[in-house]
């Protein structure tokens, strides 16, 4: 893929850094002159993803998350939710609604579907050796974009 603009954004596992992930997600995206549904889908999958990392991956300790953005001139952004916590044995039955290994936690199960229901495309996978990284892919209807002009 041809990114015009990427972005790295590193944190610890701290549960209030969610809210700082998806606004700064938001916040870079709007550059390619997404409507306010886009962008609340955008800010929505991105925290499902942050909370897995600060809820799941890291259940004892604190850890690094990683958000990498990349966006295209054809108005189609790339997220990766990256962590090296305990990772994921089964991402089929992780991605089955209703499904928690934190049923005492109140914890809905919901994290995954949510994603795929406000993404175009998720995608999960082992980030080396332990931790996981979550793929999404989003397009953007046509309009004019900030960056890159009309696109679509």
């Amino acid at each position: 893929m041809n990114y015009i603009n990427e972005m790295t954004l590193t944190f610890e596992s701290h549960s209030i850094n969610e809210g700082f992930a998806r606004s700064a997600v938001a916040a870079f995206c709007v550059q390619l002159n997404p409507t306010l549904d886009e962008i609340t889908d955008i800010k929505t999958a991105v925290s499902e993803a942050v909370t897995n990392c600060v809820v799941h991956a890291y259940p004892k300790t604190k850890g690094e998350i990683t958000v990498w953005v990349g966006l295209t001139n054809t108005r189609e952004i790339d997220i990766k939710v990256l962590d090296s916590g305990v990772g994921i044995t089964d991402f089929n039955k992780a991605r089955e609604p209703f499904f928690t290994t934190k049923p005492n936690d109140e914890r809905a199960g919901m994290g995954f579907t949510v994603m795929e229901s406000f993404m175009d495309e998720v995608v999960l996978s082992k980030n080396g050796k332990r931790g996981v990284c979550v793929f999404m892919h989003k397009v953007l209807e046509r309009r004019k974009s900030a960056i890159g002009g009309v696109n679509g």
